[in-house]
């Protein structure tokens, strides 16, 4: 929110009050407290009739350290709040040199010296990150008389922010204006269905602010070379988060808010939809497996959208008896063909749904002030919400759901929760404005809770739109509703490397776009992207997504793309380890892999799938893509052309092809079996060698398929002329040097070592 006119002046009927200097200080073994008057103290008079903020520093885990403002302590405060399962206590260290005092956690330190005007350092090995000066601590009161804290963090010459949840709006996020208020906006709008109030820059730290109700940011917009963030509240906490790589603050940022849940391996293959709102019963969804299969298209997971359920009733749980008669067994008969079944819910419940008068009779609806049921006639005619603050309405919800996955279902795709009441009373007392956002965190976490109790750890994943800080742990998430063209897929990736630098590891979006109907070049693009991406699925509003609506070539380029990425799966499953034990994306912005190259902090429209791959999805009718390479020799794993960075390169791919581009010394596993995601992969494995160096070494990690564990590992090392590969698998394995069409050398199985002559 803005509160200037300019440098000089306030907005009409805002008043602004600052921290000046530090009047009094309480310093503890790992706590400062610093008490900072609005106005400099000359003397006694100036004591009086004035307002004395309290500031609270600390250290909840090494690398990081909490701020925590507060103007009037008397408040109610009633939550909700974040749970921030990395905090600990005793971390950081108070030291005092005359005047300064220091807090140090890790390399972090924060330095205030209290003999001038306030100020606080933050600062890393030597180096300061960032500084809030004389407009940085304090609050505003605007014309309304709502109060609002007001935080503010110096912003280097060239320094980039990036984050804050999944936005569609420029990648860089200096220079805009941001609200964290969940909406149901699609993804050409600065609205956004993922709001993180979590944010990085290229400096070497991040910005956590640890409110889950309405934040907002002015990015270098209102203050140009300011982050500033408010909230209408009383007390503003946030988290300096040090790295100093992206990677490493990611790393410390979900060790604090909670990292990923590993989905299971089964979610790497192709997901078909029925779409959205089109006809489907069983016959077609019988026509739709079965051509998959017929034009050699493996099918891992089908889903079912809205109408599973029947007009006006959603959510009642409930399959339409007329569309589908027997939905145990057509459920029955997809798992036989060795499908997964995924359906859509929400957490709204229609007045039509027998659910209604049940949910308002014992109170596991949300009400209103008077004691009524909270409705409206958006999206359902009468619907409700329901209160997931309520333990009692959250069994009663999640008891809907185990009727279905005894059923059959193995999954959820838990769509909406944005649109959240403020004018209601929550069952516990939550504020309503900090429930807002919150909502979603709660109606995931309940659903996650579910599968991961019914089909034990590691097999338990959603397909979510909607999240908030902390909702990592609920993977995966989708990117909403966007439209059915090229510039939607691009505005999509840029939403899904933001949520990538937000902490979230798994991403996926509709291939072809949501709304509307993709000619056949832009489905065929999307395939290739919605492929190379941590999750994959069909999935469109009014027309189906069947390759061979797009013609014969849209099947072949199906077809191929789901056999590579069936090859690719331990390399992916691999990649989905890390980001559940590191925090650290499947999907990565070139920033977070090569922090160091100026040309990659912008970077929007490619990214590093894992470790070892270059995506550059194409987005033009002709096939023309411009895309960056880093420095070395990088190779297209799809035709083994070869491209020396650092530099710009712009070609053009038919529809078979595109960037895909392995990395200077990178050995990638591919796996026998292309016509499944989940196999024995250590078994006759093949390690594709990629423009290995002299003196390079390389472990690579074939993944147990069940979980972290691992298959085999592989070491490799090039010494001139010769390549030394070592392993503890007893299986048979090969090695192909040069590209896909390369030289392979096969390995019988207890073949635990060889040395092999390197091409030159």
């Amino acid at each position: 929110m803005k509160f200037t006119d300019g440098y000089w002046l306030m907005r009409p009927g805002c008043t602004a009050r600052h921290a000046a200097e530090v009047a009094d200080h309480r310093a503890e073994e790992h706590r400062l407290t610093l008490y900072a008057p609005v106005k400099h103290v000359r003397g006694r008079g100036d004591t009086l009739n004035s307002p004395l903020l309290t500031v609270e520093c600390w250290s909840p885990a090494k690398g990081v350290i909490g701020v925590r403002t507060t103007h009037h302590a008397g408040s109610v405060r009633r939550g909700p709040d974040f749970a921030l399962p990395g905090a600990s206590g005793g971390v950081g260290k108070v030291h005092r040199d005359g005047e300064v005092l220091e807090l140090s956690s890790g390399e972090l330190t924060l330095r205030v010296d209290t003999s001038k005007p306030w100020r606080l350092e933050f600062a890393a090995e030597g180096r300061v990150l960032t500084t809030v000066g004389e407009r940085g601590t304090g609050f505003v009161t605007d014309a309304a008389g709502r109060h609002h804290m007001v935080g503010q963090h110096a912003l280097a010459v060239g320094e980039l922010v990036y984050g804050l949840g999944e936005r569609f709006t420029p990648f860089i996020r200096n220079g805009q204006t941001v609200d964290i208020w969940q909406a149901d906006g699609g993804t050409s709008s600065e609205l956004a269905y993922k709001n993180i109030p979590f944010h990085l820059t290229n400096q070497g730290y991040g910005v956590f602010v640890n409110h889950p109700g309405k934040v907002s940011y002015e990015v270098g917009s209102e203050a140009v070379g300011q982050v500033q963030f408010s909230v209408e509240d009383q007390s503003l906490e946030y988290f300096i988060v040090y790295g100093p790589t992206p990677k490493e603050i990611l790393t410390r940022y979900t060790a604090l808010t909670g990292r990923p849940a590993l989905p299971p391996a089964w979610a790497l293959g192709l997901w078909l939809t029925t779409s959205f709102t089109t006809d489907y019963d069983e016959a077609t969804v019988n026509r739709f497996v079965d051509g998959m299969a017929e034009r050699g298209i493996p099918l891992s997971v089908f889903h079912f959208d809205c109408f599973w359920m029947r007009e006006y009733k959603w959510s009642d749980f409930a399959w339409d008896a007329d569309t589908f008669p027997d939905p145990e067994g057509m459920l029955a008969r997809l798992k036989e063909r060795g499908l997964r079944v995924c359906a859509w819910i929400n957490p709204y419940i229609a007045q039509k749904s027998h659910l209604f008068d049940e949910g308002q009779r014992e109170g596991y609806l949300v009400r209103r002030a008077d004691g009524s049921v909270w409705q409206w006639d958006l999206w359902q005619p009468g619907m409700a919400l329901v209160d997931f603050t309520n333990p009692a309405a959250r069994d009663w919800f999640i008891g809907q759901l185990r009727v279905l996955l005894d059923q059959g279902v193995d999954c959820f795709k838990t769509d909406f929760g944005e649109r959240i009441p403020t004018d209601v009373v929550w069952h516990d007392g939550s504020d309503p404005e900090r429930m807002h956002n919150y909502y979603t965190h709660l109606y995931n976490q309940a659903v996650f809770d579910l599968l991961r109790e019914e089909r034990g750890e590691g097999e338990a994943m959603l397909f979510a739109r909607s999240a908030t800080a902390g909702g990592q742990q609920y993977p995966v998430h989708w990117g909403g509703d966007c439209e059915s063209h090229a510039n939607a897929m691009a505005e999509s990736l840029r939403g899904g490397l933001s949520l990538g630098l937000s902490g979230f590891g798994f991403w996926s979006h509709d291939i072809g776009g949501f709304e509307g109907t993709p000619t056949p070049a832009v489905f065929k693009r999307w395939v290739q992207f919605g492929l190379l991406s941590s999750h994959s699925r069909l999935h469109g509003s009014k027309s189906y997504r069947v390759p061979w609506d797009y013609g014969e070539e849209a099947v072949a380029v199906t077809r191929a793309f789901t056999l590579l990425k069936h090859r690719l799966a331990p390399y992916l499953q691999r990649a989905a380890q890390q980001a559940h034990s590191t925090g650290i994306p499947v999907m990565r912005a070139m920033v977070l892999e090569f922090p160091d190259d100026p040309a990659a902090a912008t970077l929007d429209r490619q990214y590093l799938l894992g470790d070892d791959l270059l995506v550059a999805p194409v987005f033009t009718e002709d096939g023309t893509v411009d895309y960056y390479v880093p420095a070395g020799t990088w190779t297209n794993i799809l035709t083994g052309d070869q491209v020396t960075g650092p530099r710009w390169v712009r070609e053009q791919h038919d529809f078979h092809t595109l960037p895909l581009l392995a990395r200077p010394d990178a050995v990638i596993p591919f796996a026998a079996d292309d016509q499944h995601p989940v196999s024995a992969w250590a078994d006759a494995v093949e390690l594709r060698v990629h423009a290995f160096a002299d003196g390079a070494e390389r472990s690579v990690v074939i993944p147990d398929p069940a979980g972290l564990g691992e298959s085999a590992r592989f070491r490799l090392r090039r010494e001139g002329d010769r390549l030394h590969v070592t392993t503890d698998s007893r299986l048979p394995w090969s090695l192909r040097v040069g590209g896909p069409e390369g030289t392979l050398h096969a390995n019988p199985a207890d073949t635990t070592r060889i040395d092999l002559p390197y091409p030159a």
